[in-house]
């Protein structure tokens, strides 16, 4: 049987890295999808993609950021 994952120790851990908590790309992540529910967009079975990659300074501010089929998104993402 697997082992439960401790995703608290987890977070923690990511909180030290600077993998999550303000600022982080993950909180980045969730700040697109929060914005994209609060206009009420539909976004099933489809990827937020950041026109500039956070990994290349881009942000995740309206204009930076689009809906597209994952199987585009992860063309792209090679």
């Amino acid at each position: 049987m697997a082992k439960a994952r401790d995703y608290k120790k987890e977070y923690q851990r990511d909180l030290q890295t600077g993998k999550s908590g303000p600022g982080s790309a993950q909180s980045e992540r969730q700040r697109a999808r929060q914005a994209f529910d609060a206009k009420g967009i539909d976004r099933a079975g489809k990827d937020i993609d950041h026109i500039k990659p956070l990994r290349k300074g881009g942000k995740s501010t309206p204009g930076n950021l689009r809906l597209r089929s994952k199987s585009a998104n992860q063309g792209d993402n090679k």
